[in-house]
């Protein structure tokens, strides 16, 4: 049985204080009431250590928002896969369509930090997605798979396993236009082939694919309930307790 998640994805927001408050809100009313998913919060850099370490992880994990695609050395300001997972963190965010667009991280780059990040003992959440252009021209599954071909599907099935599929439209990131859940489904289940193309239907039926865009508490519902959508990655609903776990409760 492939995992059902509820990732949330808190960009460039709260600082260590909050998001310390907030690691802990999510952990109180997540002990209290356990979720029927596995839940992952993916933080700024400087809070992971220290959310890592106050979260049950038996109940939440953690991830990163990104990761370097060089190993170690004279790279100011850069952040490695090793030094992410030494905060205690599980997760990292690579491919998201804002470091794609803002900090032109090309799919040679992204294939850097995929390795980087598997060979230090990550998962990844790995974000595909078109643009409105694209979509309206048609191309939504064309640039999937481009994405996936670029990135990650030079990976054994053995390495893939460690993969998680989050799909953005990036038309709806943020912009409160959200894909219908028939939408979202016939994507969802085209990414589903593309995995069964390359790695076969077992690893296909084992791959957790989330939808990313624009993602509520009001609609996550609809979207959970198709058969190819297994969670969320969630953005401006992620910042609030009561919201994240609104969108949580949609699988009980």
């Amino acid at each position: 049985m492939r995992k059902k998640i509820v990732a949330g994805n808190w960009k460039m927001n709260k600082n260590l204080q909050e998001g310390i408050a907030l690691a802990q809100e999510l952990n109180e009313v997540l002990t209290a009431d356990k979720p029927n998913c596995g839940v992952v919060i993916c933080t700024p850099f400087i809070h992971l250590a220290k959310v890592a370490e106050l979260v049950d992880h038996s109940i939440i994990n953690v991830g990163a928002e990104n990761c370097a695609d060089k190993e170690k050395g004279a790279y100011t300001g850069e952040v490695s896969a090793e030094m992410v997972k030494s905060t205690g963190c599980e997760y990292v965010i690579l491919g998201h369509s804002e470091r794609r667009e803002y900090y032109h991280e090309t799919p040679e780059i992204l294939k850097a930090k995929v390795d980087l990040a598997l060979a230090n003992g990550l998962k990844i959440l790995f974000c595909i997605g078109e643009s409105l252009e694209q979509r309206e021209a048609n191309e939504q599954e064309a640039v999937c798979k481009a994405e996936l071909e670029g990135s990650v599907f030079h990976l054994s099935a053995e390495q893939f396993a460690n993969i998680v599929i989050a799909y953005e439209p990036i038309w709806a990131i943020g912009t409160g236009k959200t894909a219908t859940a028939d939408q979202a489904e016939e994507i969802h289940a085209y990414i589903r082939k593309c995995v069964a193309d390359k790695y076969g239907a077992q690893v296909a039926e084992d791959t957790t694919i989330l939808y990313g865009g624009s993602c509520k508490a009001s609609n996550a519902p609809e979207l959970f309930a198709k058969p190819d959508i297994d969670g969320g990655l969630i953005g401006g609903a992620s910042l609030k307790a009561a919201d994240f776990k609104g969108i949580i409760d949609a699988f009980k």
